[in-house]
């Protein structure tokens, strides 16, 4: 499997050898040349037509200069003089082709800029879609290691180069290039090759020092980006917990973490800004030096007789006019390879392989009587560290299985090897007969319907959270899911009704709200298969009731799963399993289970001491005048003391 380069293990933890620049030229080519498209493939052709025939203008309107000045001054090379006519008309002749070929350039330039436009953002959003697509084929592990807030700026980071790179690439360093060539062939050709060389030698020098001090800027740069993604994932996770942040009064603590990220990244930003005037002071000595020396060879000529006002004043305006994009270079090198840099660690992120993938000849799933069996299958998520052991069990067509056991007994990697989140270490998972290894993933998960403990919902409108289910469900078959999920009343109430916002990850609604969202968007999937992580382990008592009664609707004649916590929601249930340590110990029915005297009849006796503790809590507490807003806090009466968590919550956590 591809794996990320190791520098940028902070972004994902997860090491590996990394493409490099060359490497990332091949991968971003495709996207400047994309096939099948005709019309901006002949958009990238009149904009490289565009930038030659500026260059050749910018080399060219400086000879209208020369003109008009050796006019003005009445001279020409060999101290030949120049008619009184010819210096009135000439230079107002030569000033207005000089103007006409200034905005030539500029109007040619910007027609360039206009017509690659479309091929540049059509690059950025390929590989913008492209990274989403394959974000979302990457597995569950990979999601569960990775950093939110480091990985979402590799990205944002990465489409945003990709533009860079073209800019300064395409339209700054290689005109750069082709102007200097013309420039020295010009004026070798014009005057002598010592020009020419002087300039070289100028340009060549310019480079080196460019290159060595942008080396060691982008070394700090380098560092300045790492504390800001250090300093944006603490802040993306502090946000993202803001209600646990809130609960411990951590807000000190979260601000003295982001400090010491942003701390870092002063430091590093201070470095670089200060290198830069070194950088920019180095270029201005080097650069002045050539001038100057070039500008002693053109005096000297016109003290010869060789050269004229006019061609000293070409020399400089060549010189001047080069100096321009030189002047960036080093602003364009470190761009470049920070872009380049970026854009590796997005290929990177790109050539990871998911561990989940279809096999090569993956059919889709062919669901008959939904039938679910789990055949002598072995997991574990390290090799050190095995869950499952020899499990087997089987869900008849229509019939409801439980898993019950202790917290860590391996409930919850059920469910993740059935949607086949994970690959079975030993054994098989089969759906109809027909291993789930060998069908599409996304006809396993059309076919399987989930409602998970933990519901988190999409930052979005309530009709959007439950439509989710099926995105071309009409509003009507919402609202009937809804109704089901028994969530329908309480969306009406409210005074955006299915338009309500649910808030980042639905915190705007209560823990049992959003349960019932949940579940009404399953409701509306209508898949073959339910698998229910105890579904109603948010609601009251007496909404859980309800919902119950929806759940036993919903599920009648359609296989379902269920991982349960409290046995009291499974009593209806075909066939208990009742897994410990990662090893099934018991099954059979509820009454056969508790007859048994096992670990299952130990569970529940746990939970209804627990039930009946709470029911006379609370009996007592109302008998002294407690309110019911007071027992749910947990505040005993007459002590202000907190009750018993366990006790409050009718059992353990299974």
């Amino acid at each position: 499997m591809r794996t990320l380069t190791a520098k940028n293990r902070e972004y994902f933890g997860d090491p590996g050898d990394g493409i490099g620049h060359m490497e990332a030229f091949r991968h971003l080519f495709p996207y400047f040349w994309p096939e099948g498209r005709g019309d901006l493939k002949a958009r990238v052709v009149a904009a490289m037509v565009c930038l030659v025939a500026a260059k050749v203008i910018t080399v060219t309107f400086p000879f209208a200069y020369k003109a008009a000045v050796d006019a003005l001054t009445g001279s020409e090379a060999g101290g030949t003089t120049v008619t009184t006519t010819a210096i009135v008309v000439v230079p107002l002749m030569m000033i207005i082709a000089y103007g006409a070929g200034r905005l030539l350039m500029v109007a040619i330039t910007q027609l360039r800029d206009g017509l690659f436009a479309s091929v540049a953002q059509n690059a950025v959003r390929q590989v913008a879609i492209r990274t989403f697509d394959h974000l979302h084929r990457l597995s569950l592990r990979f999601h569960l290691e990775r950093r939110t807030g480091g990985l979402s700026r590799v990205v944002e980071r990465g489409t945003k180069a990709i533009e860079v790179i073209l800019r300064f690439s395409l339209f700054n360093t290689f005109p750069t290039i082709l102007e200097l060539g013309f420039v020295c062939g010009v004026l070798a050709y014009t005057f002598n090759i010592w020009f020419a060389v002087v300039i070289g030698i100028t340009v060549i020098t310019y480079i080196w020092f460019t290159y060595q001090a942008t080396e060691w800027r982008i070394a700090i740069r380098r560092r300045m980006n790492e504390a800001d993604t250090d300093a944006n994932t603490k802040a993306i996770d502090s946000l993202l917990n803001f209600e646990t942040v809130k609960y411990f009064g951590n807000e000190d603590h979260e601000s003295r973490r982001f400090d010491k990220s942003m701390e870092r990244y002063e430091k590093a930003a201070t470095k670089t800004f200060t290198s830069l005037a070194v950088l920019n002071s180095g270029q201005a000595v080097i650069f002045c030096i050539g001038l100057t020396i070039c500008m002693v060879m053109a005096a000297q000529g016109i003290v010869n007789g060789t050269m004229t006002v006019g061609d000293f004043v070409l020399v400089n305006a060549f010189l001047i006019q080069l100096y321009i994009p030189l002047n960036f270079l080093g602003t364009v090198y470190r761009d470049i390879k920070q872009g380049l840099i970026d854009v590796e660690m997005m290929f990177d992120l790109l050539a990871v392989e998911p561990d989940i993938a279809d096999r090569p000849n993956a059919k889709p799933l062919a669901v008959g009587d939904a039938v679910v069996e789990f055949e002598h299958v072995s997991f574990s998520y390290d090799p050190d560290r095995q869950i499952l052991f020899d499990v087997s069990f089987k869900v008849p067509a229509g019939k409801k299985v439980a898993i019950v056991g202790p917290s860590g007994a391996g409930k919850s990697t059920i469910s993740r090897l059935l949607f086949r989140f994970y690959e079975v270490s030993d054994g098989a998972v089969r759906i109809d007969g027909q291993d789930v290894g060998d069908v599409t993933q996304k006809s396993l998960r059309h076919a399987v319907g989930m409602v998970p403990q933990d519901t988190v919902l999409f930052n979005d409108t309530i009709m959007y959270n439950i439509r989710y289910g099926r995105p071309d469900a009409s509003d009507e078959e919402v609202m009937e899911a809804a109704r089901l999920a028994q969530v329908h009343d309480f969306i009406e109430s409210l005074p955006e009704g299915y338009n309500a916002s649910v808030g980042e990850r639905g915190l705007k609604l209560s823990g049992g709200e959003k349960q019932r969202v949940a579940i009404a968007r399953t409701i509306l999937k209508n898949p073959a298969i339910l698998l229910l992580d105890e579904a109603t382990s948010s609601l009251d008592t007496y909404t859980e009731q309800d919902i119950q009664a929806a759940l036993k609707q919903v599920s009648k004649d359609r296989t379902t799963l269920v991982i349960a916590h409290r046995l009291s929601t499974i009593i209806d249930a075909d066939e208990i399993v009742v897994l410990d340590k990662g090893r099934i110990v018991e099954r059979g029915h509820h009454t056969e289970l508790l007859d048994q005297n096992g670990l299952y009849a130990g569970l529940w006796n746990r939970q209804r001491e627990a039930e009946e503790a709470r029911e006379r809590l609370a009996k007592a507490l109302d008998e002294r005048g407690r309110t019911a807003e007071e027992v749910a806090l947990g505040v005993t009466a007459g002590t202000g003391g907190p009750v018993p968590v366990d006790v409050l919550d009718g059992g353990s956590d299974l």
